[in-house]
């Protein structure tokens, strides 16, 4: 009997906790603020305000609780993409996905190492944590919304393509840090076998998910969203156990199925939505959850934060993305948005969790500056998108519904 009042307190706890979330969204949406940041703001606060949610979730349990919401964010997001879209811009997504993600991770190792004087092990999982940008953010903040131009799927593109690319740099760099004989190889290795990998299963994933959609009709519709996301989830397990990168699988499939066509697609794409929007809320609770606001006072961190953030939208990113766009066949305010757009989120919050469980030098540190730079970047650059694409002349309009 006590084990099933336990697991009803957790149900219970759970439960409340989503709620509240759906709550803090609608305050989001009438004060035109990213629903992220005031999620990340309000668990942080929770968890040290109440003593007893200090520690409820462990970082291992948050880094599930996120990895599975992102493997549903990065699936709905290349479906939404598809193979159509993605072919019109795969350069300049290929181009910011991989050169952007290294690019930007080098100059923020670079500030993090001269500007807040961090040694270079430290600064580059700094610089790995921050150097991609974040798929629930960024289809959160365009969601409904259709972009005029190629600016917004080549953003969306980015956001999906480049996670898997940071994944990989942050586990070669906390090789570096945690062992001696760790060198820029061991990046370059981890770097090339997650992405060979992750990409050849995305592929055959998504070969295997379209024969089950088209030739293996199933007895109720409803059925196919089910079938669909279980889909999903066994071509990330499989990637992943190969030692490849699940979440580069699960956003190829995403692209390589977006565009098909058959009877129970609305229902997929419904339900799909509807999970995504729940593995956001959760994602951001939990991250915020685990964040020590009070070390971050004591500690100075959040100035620290805050020069990052500074240098990171202002000076790194246009340094890094302005050149790789200037081939692409865009407007200048085209490319000022993308370069704007860049958003953190969950995906920085979540590489900064790999330095603790594995035991980095500063791994406290590094978390917490990461967290204020992700917090910087939702609640500034997020909610200035709408404004600053007006300004430079890209049209935001309401997106049709799922066809």
């Amino acid at each position: 009997m006590g084990d099933m009042v336990d697991f009803g307190r957790v149900i219970l706890f759970a439960s409340s906790a989503l709620l509240l979330a759906i709550g803090v969204r609608m305050v989001a949406g009438r004060l035109a603020v990213p629903t992220a940041g005031l999620l990340l703001v309000a668990a942080a606060a929770a968890s040290d305000i109440v003593d007893r949610l200090d520690g409820v979730l462990t970082i291992e349990d948050v880094q599930r609780i996120v990895t599975l919401a992102l493997v549903v964010i990065l699936f709905e997001g290349g479906s939404n993409i598809g193979v159509r879209r993605f072919r019109a811009s795969a350069a300049p997504i290929v181009a910011l996905g991989v050169l952007g993600t290294f690019g930007t991770a080098a100059l923020v190792a670079v500030a993090a190492h001269y500007a807040l004087g961090f040694s270079w092990t430290v600064a580059g999982l700094i610089g790995a944590a921050l150097s991609p940008t974040d798929p629930a953010v960024t289809f959160s903040v365009l969601a409904g919304r259709d972009v005029s131009g190629r600016s917004g799927t080549i953003l969306e593109g980015e956001s999906g393509f480049n996670d898997p690319v940071g994944i990989a740099l942050m586990i070669g760099m906390i090789e570096v840090a945690t062992h001696d004989n760790g060198t820029l190889w061991t990046v370059a290795e981890e770097f090339v076998r997650e992405m060979t990998i992750g990409l050849a299963v995305g592929v055959a994933g998504a070969l295997a998910l379209a024969a089950l959609i088209r030739r293996a009709p199933l007895p109720d519709r409803t059925l196919y969203p089910i079938a669909v996301i279980l889909a999903v989830g066994a071509i990330y397990g499989t990637a992943t156990v190969a030692k490849g990168s699940g979440f580069l699988a699960v956003f190829v499939a995403g692209i390589l199925v977006g565009d098909m066509r058959y009877a129970a697609r609305r229902a997929v794409r419904d339900f799909g939505s509807a999970l995504t929007d729940l593995g956001e809320l959760a994602a951001f609770v939990a991250l915020g959850l685990t964040v020590d606001l009070a070390l971050i006072g004591d500690a100075g961190l959040w100035w620290q934060g805050l020069v990052l953030a500074a240098l990171l939208g202002l000076v790194i990113r246009p340094l890094v993305v302005t050149p790789l766009l200037l081939p692409v066949r865009l407007s200048w305010g085209e490319r000022g948005f993308v370069v704007w757009s860049g958003l953190k989120g969950a995906v920085p919050i979540l590489l900064a969790s790999l330095a603790v469980v594995n035991g980095t030098d500063d791994a406290s540190e590094i978390y917490g500056i990461v967290f204020v730079v992700v917090l910087c970047s939702v609640v500034v650059q997020g909610s200035l998108v709408p404004s600053v694409a007006a300004r430079l002349g890209v049209d935001m309009v309401p997106a049709a519904p799922h066809s």
